[in-house]
């Protein structure tokens, strides 16, 4: 994995505004938000995607990121949130480093503002979906 922007700011050698931190788990405020309150949570592990995560960081993140929602939620009034992770470069993942982006949005404040999903559902039959889980299942 490269050295990311993001290991740098964990090693405070990139100037953040951290609005979380433990031993596992450091949380920002994006510099390029969506929308008020938009922040990033950061495994301190250096792995580039969640695949690669292990389970001990992926835990951490996964106890601390309700907590940082809701937090935000309640200083920022946002009434929901969208929380993204793209992982890997075909997805979209800007930064070689896991991360979640917590992004709030408002009912009727702000509009525009916020991720902004167009989402067309494919289809799924019955036979597709047993074979599709059976092999999930058996790697699990």
């Amino acid at each position: 994995m490269t050295d990311s922007i993001f290991s740098k700011i964990i090693r405070g050698e990139v100037p953040a505004h951290k609005i979380y931190e433990d031993d596992f788990v450091i949380s920002i405020l994006d510099i390029g938000p969506l929308s008020e309150g938009h922040a990033l949570v950061i495994p301190k592990e250096p792995a580039a995607t969640i695949d690669t995560l292990s389970d001990e960081f992926a835990a951490a993140v996964g106890r601390v990121l309700p907590r940082i929602t809701r937090a935000i939620q309640k200083v920022t009034g946002a009434t929901a949130v969208n929380i993204l992770q793209n992982n890997g470069a075909d997805a979209g993942q800007a930064v070689d480093h896991v991360h979640f982006h917590i992004i709030p949005k408002f009912t009727g404040r702000n509009p525009g503002t916020g991720l902004m999903i167009d989402w067309t559902p494919g289809s799924l039959s019955q036979d597709e979906a047993l074979e599709l889980g059976k092999q999930i299942k058996r790697l699990l």
